[in-house]
């Protein structure tokens, strides 16, 4: 699940990326690389791109001090 979690990280740090250009500069990278935000292959990516930041809630239910919970193995 740690690697399915750190690739979801990347893929949502990606997007991240994505709508601060969108803010910045009005510049969709996604849909500009792909044709259009219509297109399928975009609507696609923007999919992945939301499901791994579902993935990512994860890291929120993870306990902040990993060092409390070695000690309590």
């Amino acid at each position: 699940m740690r690697i399915l979690q750190k690739i979801a990280l990347v893929l949502t740090i990606i997007g991240a990326l994505n709508w601060g250009m969108v803010g910045l500069f009005q510049i969709d990278l996604v849909a500009s690389l792909f044709n259009g935000s219509d297109e399928i292959i975009s609507r696609i990516i923007y999919t992945i791109i939301a499901i791994a930041g579902i993935i990512n809630i994860g890291l929120l239910l993870e306990p902040m001090d990993n060092e409390n919970e070695k000690m309590h193995r």
